[in-house]
């Protein structure tokens, strides 16, 4: 689900009928299961990334140091990499590889849905005093 998609979703679950405050209450409950178990599947989503993308650099390091053998080549599909750079450039290859980039974009989109979903949770905690703030002031403006 991409985040526009799940914005979407959030809008459409965050409306409350404020005329039946008691089943919104009640709906509290499963929305902030629903969103919290998202929030974790993306963590560990997160998570599972941030080491593919290490072990990734690492792959990397040896393929432009030259230090990979041909083994390991073939097995990725990639051709022997014929420079010899300086130790100081490594970096500068390692940050423009597009495989690199790909992995970091899906990181940092990753990284935006955690906090996106983190914000919600937090939202979902507050439901319920939201609600009983609003039924509290239903009896104030009716004199109850």
């Amino acid at each position: 689900m991409n985040l526009t998609e799940l914005r979407a979703m959030v809008s459409q679950d965050m409306v409350m009928d404020d005329t039946e405050l008691d089943i919104e209450s009640l709906r509290t409950p499963q929305l902030h299961n629903k969103y919290l178990n998202m929030y974790h599947d993306e963590r560990l989503r997160l998570t599972q990334k941030d080491e593919e993308l290490k072990s990734l650099i690492r792959s990397k390091w040896e393929y432009y140091t030259g230090k990979m053998d041909s083994e390991t080549l073939a097995t990725l599909g990639w051709e022997p990499f014929q420079l010899n750079i300086l130790k100081a450039d490594i970096d500068k290859y390692l940050d423009s590889d597009k495989e690199l980039s790909i992995l970091r974009m899906e990181i940092s989109f990753i990284k935006e849905k955690v906090s996106y979903l983190e914000s919600i949770v937090k939202i979902m905690n507050n439901r319920q005093w939201n609600i009983r703030s609003a039924i509290e002031w239903r009896k104030f403006i009716n004199g109850v």
